[in-house]
């Protein structure tokens, strides 16, 4: 009765919950918009709210936008139902400039601009840059509300555009008064972006909200200029900053930094380099605490500085992992004995075992963290570990789970059948959400996923790459709708895949 309800609009609350929890399931929500008008009105918002970071081959929806200029044939579109560019909440400037440029390739266009021939002796980054410009003009029309600009500098990608937009971007302050969340992404920290940097620079001293912001890839003079810059407003906003890739070297005023953020609680840690001691003793010295809520790693240079480092902070810690790492055996066992003893309540495990001697070191680090563990990754270094690795942690980490995981992945290459036996059946106590398996060249391990996993409905959502199948499950129509019976949905590993840039990236 009360779905029933729901789908009629007689609980438009309800409704509301409901499409919202679809967020970023776009073929679900395009499906909804069929259900009924209320359904409609509800989904639309959520499938306009961040157009250009959807992947698709379809640019056609700019089209739409462009309906009022009257420079396309709009044709296609003789009543526009909604003005889209309102629900606008979200925007990347890199993905919004690639955008309209893959939409003004004929091949992909659907709708051709009026007077097409007109065009011709134009260069196409010239007409991309102008219909940018018009966009823009738009969504600043609208006064649409964004929380959430992505600044992307690509090499020599685009540059007059973003220059143009940023240009814009700064002469009205209320396009991005209410921005909540910046994220800074630049590889170059050449002169030549000096003109950008700036209008950067102009534009976050603007700000008078800002709860996060995330700076990514490695432009350190950029960053070191924003963060002790004085004049910046939101000391009593910012809650969250996330480094991701940066060069921490040469970062000697942080102590000063984070010690003028008043409501900071969180800071996240991804890759970056030279955590060294001349960034965790400013660290150190802070007089408030120093909420590091993730740390990921993909060297280990000074051990005695990340120790004291998590002193301090480790018992904030919810997400920890560890790349690709080439540190020998004592190194490792270090680190994972630092977790182990000061982190106690990490939630996302992701651990690439690169020797088989620190296979029970982890062991003891998941047993330690196992009341609050949501979501765990293992990888193997295959020419290091070998069978015999993949076999030691089948037969024992079945033991080791919690009741319920949002997420597994058990990326091994190889896996023996009677090895993967072994952890269903001392995992049958386990549920788990996602799981995800790599298993390219191993064993037949299918029948046995039927069996413990399929039959009992231990998982939603799966994933497996199996060397028998040579193509992965979801490739198999009749195989995944087996599943589908038993409520289990099959999807691409890649898809399901946790992509730890987007991870850090959508961090509260």
């Amino acid at each position: 009765m009360s779905c029933s309800k729901i789908l009629l609009g007689d609980l438009p609350e309800l409704a509301y919950k409901v499409i919202n929890y679809l967020q970023n399931d776009y073929s679900t929500l395009y499906s909804c918009i069929l259900v009924n008008r209320l359904w409609c009105r509800l989904a639309i918002p959520l499938l306009w709210e961040n157009p250009f970071s959807i992947s698709a081959r379809n640019y056609s929806f700019i089209e739409i936008y462009l309906y009022d200029l009257e420079i396309i044939n709009n044709s296609l579109y003789p009543n526009v139902l909604f003005n889209y560019s309102r629900f606008l909440k979200y925007l990347n400037i890199f993905k919004f400039i690639f955008s309209v440029d893959k939409w003004f390739d004929p091949d992909i266009r659907t709708s051709p601009p009026k007077n097409e021939s007109c065009l011709v002796p134009i260069s196409r980054n010239t007409i991309t840059a102008e219909i940018c410009v018009l966009l823009f003009k738009i969504f600043i029309e609208n006064e649409i509300t964004l929380h959430t600009l992505e600044i992307e500098i690509c090499g020599n990608c685009y540059q007059p555009c973003f220059d143009n937009i940023l240009e814009l971007i700064f002469k009205n302050a209320n396009f991005t008064h209410n921005i909540r969340n910046l994220n800074l992404f630049t590889i170059d920290d050449s002169s030549k972006y000096v003109s950008i940097k700036n209008r950067i620079s102009q534009i976050i001293h603007l700000q008078q909200n800002l709860k996060k912001i995330l700076l990514s890839n490695n432009s350190s003079s950029l960053y070191l200029s924003l963060l002790l810059s004085k004049d910046y407003n939101y000391s009593n906003t910012l809650n969250t900053i996330i480094f991701h890739r940066v060069n921490l070297n040469g970062f000697n005023n942080l102590q000063k930094v984070f010690e003028q953020l008043n409501v900071l609680e969180s800071v996240h840690i991804a890759y970056c380099y030279y955590l060294h001691a001349s960034f965790t003793q400013q660290i150190i010295n802070l007089t408030k605490p120093f909420k590091l809520k993730s740390l990921f790693l993909s060297e280990i240079q000074q051990l005695e500085s990340l120790e004291l480092l998590l002193q301090k902070s480790g018992d904030y810690l919810e997400n920890f992992g560890i790349a690709k790492l080439n540190n020998g055996l004592s190194s490792n066992q270090q680190l994972l004995e630092l977790i182990t003893k000061y982190c106690k309540n990490i939630k996302l495990f992701d651990f690439y075992v690169p020797i088989s001697q620190i296979i029970y070191q982890i062991f003891n680090l998941i047993e330690n963290i196992k009341q609050n563990l949501n979501y765990l990754s293992i990888s193997l270094g295959y020419k290091n570990t070998g069978p015999k690795c993949c076999s030691i942690i089948l037969r024992k980490l079945g033991q080791k789970l919690p009741p319920k995981l949002e997420y597994l992945c058990l990326n091994f290459y190889y896996i023996e059948a009677s090895d993967f036996e072994v952890f269903l059946k001392n995992s049958k106590d386990t549920f788990i959400n996602k799981l995800l398996i790599n298993n390219s060249e191993g064993q037949d391990i299918l029948p046995f996923i039927k069996e413990y996993i399929m039959k009992k409905k231990r998982v939603r959502y799966l994933a497996i790459k199996e060397s028998i199948l040579v193509k992965e499950l979801v490739s198999f129509k009749d195989e995944a709708n087996e599943f589908r019976l038993y409520n289990i949905k099959v999807q691409s590993y890649q898809s399901l895949e946790i992509n730890l840039h987007n991870y850090i990236k959508e961090i509260d």
